[in-house]
């Protein structure tokens, strides 16, 4: 029997031996990082700009189209921009412009379809909007990243000071931060600019969100993608990045991690006492946080709207009032995306007052839009992406807000901006 208080072998030349092979392990741990990074670091290099696009971008040839945003200029052409090729790591955008206020659009006149890398993972352009600035200068925001979601992505803008000619004409591209911009910047009573910036967290991370249609075979994401850039796991939040210089710079100034994220989304409105107010995308619902001290700090966040997971919309209209597009009433979380419908503040957001059903039927979402100088609201949003596959826009006033009907002249609901003809490819 062996003696249990006898003293146990030398693990020496065990150990001794391990060591190869452990060295090799951190050795092939290392290169997977390295290729991991290496091939994420193909998405900071600027895409090409295509103002004059053929016919594989044609309405005939595209099968997906899902809401980027929309704006207008300060000669009263409206900029629309869309995602065609899917929710998913082939994304990328299409723009289109209307002279008559909607009732008829372009053909694409603009787009960001980012080559694949030489590996052939897909480099793709997803998420971003439009926005008109106080000086009238049209800006595109993008993001750009590798596969569907590569840790980092990235902001970038460009910008077009002639959006009204018929050539317009547009800056390189320009990388902001990481991250991505999904809704619209806005401008402080001090002047200053916000924008907001969200990092998504590290469970977005891998090369095909396609659920539908899988494109992207999972062995193409390099070794060691999923655990690339955790020097940013510190970031991955809704910031708001400041610009005092007009656009020329953008500063990190802060932000909120939101408990049950879902890619944020966050908008951002200044209150009449100086705090500000982000409303962002949850599992939960929309969720809230304020800040007295310009964006540097926030309140620990909040529920604060029942609310169907899905992009919601607010702003400050003209009047003083805050307009907020959502699906469902005030007080409901609808069981599907179905029944956009806007709402009226007079008191900051406190109380809410109207009801116009912009679209009931199943199957839209993601609305954003503008007020025009002569008060009425745009409103654009998708139906049914893969599908359908159809662009809508609603027109109407804050009278048909309250009255929940549209009643004024020249309001119109469910206007066709753009419909993909094209067939879904098989894969």
């Amino acid at each position: 029997m062996t003696d249990p208080l006898a003293p146990w072998p030398s693990a020496a030349p065990l150990l001794i031996a391990l060591l190869p092979l452990a060295a090799g392990v951190c050795d092939a741990l290392a290169a997977e990082g390295r290729q991991a990074t290496q091939a994420s670091d193909l998405a900071l290099e600027p895409p090409s700009i295509n103002t004059d696009p053929g016919q594989q971008y044609a309405d005939e040839a595209r099968d997906v189209n899902m809401v980027i945003g929309m704006d207008r200029t300060p000669g009263g052409r409206l900029w629309a921009a869309w995602v065609s090729g899917g929710d998913s790591e082939l994304a990328y955008f299409v723009l289109a412009t209307s002279d008559d206020n909607g009732t008829t659009w372009s053909k694409p006149r603009l787009v960001i379809d980012p080559t694949n890398a030489p590996s052939g993972l897909p480099r793709r352009t997803l998420v971003g909007n439009l926005w008109t600035d106080p000086s009238g200068r049209l800006w595109l925001f993008f993001d750009q990243a590798m596969g569907y979601f590569d840790g980092r992505a990235g902001a970038w803008a460009i910008t077009c000071d002639n959006p009204d000619d018929p050539r317009p004409t547009w800056s390189p591209p320009r990388r902001i931060w990481h991250g991505c911009t999904l809704n619209k910047p806005i401008v402080l009573k001090s002047g200053e600019w916000l924008m907001p910036i969200s990092l998504w967290r590290r469970d977005r991370i891998h090369a095909s969100t396609e659920r539908r249609r899988p494109t992207c075979d999972p062995k193409a994401i390099p070794p060691g993608f999923r655990d690339a850039f955790h020097d940013l796991d510190p970031e991955r939040m809704a910031h708001v990045f400041a610009s005092t210089d007009g656009g020329k710079t953008w500063v990190k100034r802060g932000g909120v991690a939101f408990p049950r994220f879902d890619f944020d989304e966050h908008m951002l409105v200044e209150l009449r006492d100086g705090r500000l107010w982000m409303l962002a995308r949850t599992l939960d619902g929309i969720a809230e946080s304020h800040s007295s001290d310009h964006g540097r700090t926030w309140t620990a966040p909040k529920v604060r709207f029942p609310h169907i997971n899905a992009r919601f919309h607010i702003r400050r209209l003209a009047s003083g009032r805050l307009l907020l597009v959502k699906h469902g009433r005030i007080d409901e979380r609808t069981p599907q995306r179905s029944h956009l419908t806007a709402f009226l503040s007079d008191d900051d957001g406190q109380t809410w007052r109207g009801g116009l059903v912009l679209d009931e039927r199943p199957g839209i979402s993601y609305p954003d839009g503008f007020q025009a100088p002569d008060g009425f609201i745009s409103i654009i949003y998708d139906r049914n992406r893969y599908s359908d596959a159809e662009i809508l826009m609603a027109r109407f006033r804050e009278d048909d807000v309250l009255s929940g009907q549209f009643t004024s002249p020249g309001s119109k609901p469910r206007i066709l901006v753009n419909k993909a003809l094209g067939r879904a490819p098989t894969r």
